[in-house]
């Protein structure tokens, strides 16, 4: 059977402590495979961020155990030495705002993040315009940021969120700010996306516009995920 590409077993984040404590996420275990888009939904409040944010090492879980492809990242403690590192070599960000730098054209604010990386200036502007190329995106390459509309700032930040080929994405509400059609386009990219390249997206949601395309679904509620089949429902063009 194929590698996960995410691995959640038993993860707990617990705020505070004594009698004042409260357990944002109560022993979540979830699985996602390569090629994967899941959608995670549920009520504000519920633990949804608070499960992308230990995932992508942003906050430290309380116990349990991550793995990330074949690499254990958590267990009781961080197995990583540079957290630094693993967000930006093994797992791509997407927000409800794009996020994109204004002072930087579309080209660069792609390029940006393999070049901290070290990789050469040509290697990471040549995977900026292959990433543009996929997004349909080329005639936009030397855009300024303002010069876009909000369905081609979120194709940018899908295209940043893959600039350093991460097996992993984590998509936070990345259609909150599109109309349905738009919404509908950006999910259908996720797919065509995470298929060529192989990644692991996990999208969190209360679009409901959405929600149907989902072939498989985890509901976050007190705590502790609950996974269901999804419609898988074809994207009307």
């Amino acid at each position: 059977m194929e590698q996960p590409a995410i691995k959640l077993e038993g993860l707990v984040k617990r705020y505070g402590s004594g009698a004042a404590a409260v357990d944002a996420l109560k022993g979540v275990d979830m699985v996602v495979y390569p090629g994967e888009v899941v959608g995670l939904v549920g009520p504000s409040g519920s633990g949804k961020t608070t499960l992308l944010q230990c995932l992508g090492a942003v906050i430290d879980p309380t116990a349990g155990r991550i793995s990330l492809g074949e690499r254990v990242t958590f267990d009781g403690e961080w197995k990583i030495r540079d957290l630094r590192e693993l967000r930006r070599d093994s797992i791509g960000f997407m927000f409800q705002a794009p996020y994109l730098i204004p002072f930087l054209d579309v080209t660069d604010n792609i390029a940006l993040l393999p070049m901290l990386a070290g990789r050469p200036n040509g290697e990471a502007r040549s995977r900026a315009r292959e990433l543009l190329a996929a997004l349909d995106m080329t005639h936009r390459a030397d855009a300024r940021i303002s010069q876009l509309s909000g369905g081609e700032a979120q194709r940018v930040s899908i295209a940043r969120a893959l600039a350093n080929n991460p097996p992993i994405i984590l998509a936070d509400e990345p259609t909150a700010p599109l109309d349905s059609k738009r919404s509908l386009a950006v999910v259908e990219l996720l797919n065509q996306l995470a298929e060529k390249y192989r990644t692991a997206i996990i999208v969190v949601t209360h679009d409901d516009t959405i929600i149907p395309t989902f072939k498989r679904i985890y509901h976050i509620r007190d705590g502790r995920t609950h996974e269901e089949q999804g419609e898988g429902r074809a994207i009307e063009a």
